[in-house]
């Protein structure tokens, strides 16, 4: 049985999407392999536990992973723009920020908001954590890093300055920016048969789910409080699902960053 994690947002339905009919079909050559939806907190401690090997990851955890990680898929979650879903808000002026309330559901969005204030103002803000249930009230930061449904509708005239990470990243470095991607144990790949039959579902899936983005729309708009015009225009602008080689410069250049930070531990490779 080949285990495979996947987190539930809203970014990855497309990758998903057709996912487990892809998995089913694996029994034909003689494979199992089984999709499991969680936390990215989760998926990156079970991957690393040997519990998962395979899972969609934030780009901070596969660099913490070593050797022991390889990509194993073009298939990815990424943006060369705006991105709409990550946000920093800020109470006061950006370059007066003393501390930075990061958000609990993404490490990879916490990294990025440190390099950016870092580079583009000089400065390293007190980090303190902004818990998943709590509101932006019951929080005394600076500015806020805050991710998914609560970045796309953050309440009005109550911060002075909000970035769209996405789109400052891009603007910044000129390089696309990768917020998670399919990661396997290498152990669990060894088998080059094997490893082709998951690449190819994987990719098959992401193909396939890009051309469902209505239907997908139209399931989890409104549960979402969104339009469906909304999360169409999401996934069609916002979000870009290629790992190609201007994203793996882009993930090239967040590792180094992150590392000249101290936010990941230093590796000898210079390209992903």
């Amino acid at each position: 049985m080949l285990r495979l994690g996947a987190v539930s947002y809203l970014n990855t339905k497309p990758l998903i999407e057709t996912l487990p009919d892809h998995l089913a079909s694996l029994d034909q050559h003689g494979q199992r392999g089984e999709l499991r939806l969680d936390l990215p907190s989760r998926l990156a401690r079970d991957l690393a536990a040997g519990e998962l090997d395979i899972a969609l990851i934030p780009s901070v955890e596969y660099f913490r992973g070593g050797d022991e990680y390889e990509i194993i898929s073009n298939a990815a979650i990424a943006c060369r723009g705006p991105v709409w879903s990550v946000r920093v808000l800020s109470r006061v002026p950006m370059s007066k920020v003393r501390t930075l309330a990061l958000d609990e559901g993404s490490r990879t969005s916490a990294a990025m908001s440190q390099i950016l204030l870092a580079e583009m103002h000089g400065i390293r803000p007190q980090t303190v954590p902004f818990p998943i249930g709590a509101s932006p009230d019951q929080v005394d930061a600076d500015a806020l890093l805050m991710i998914g449904d609560r970045a796309m509708h953050p309440a009005p005239g109550k911060y002075q300055e909000i970035w769209d990470l996405g789109d400052r990243w891009c603007r910044w470095t000129e390089l696309p920016f990768v917020f998670a991607m399919w990661v396997a144990r290498r152990s669990a790949i060894a088998d080059p048969q094997l490893r082709e039959l998951i690449e190819t579902a994987l990719n098959t899936s992401r193909d396939e789910g890009l051309a469902c983005f209505e239907t997908i729309a139209k399931r989890e708009a409104a549960p979402h409080g969104l339009t469906v015009e909304d999360l169409h225009r999401y996934f069609a602008e916002n979000l870009h699902f290629q790992l190609g080689n201007g994203e793996r410069s882009g993930l090239a250049a967040f590792r180094e960053k992150a590392e000249h930070l101290g936010l990941v531990p230093a590796s000898p490779h210079t390209t992903p």
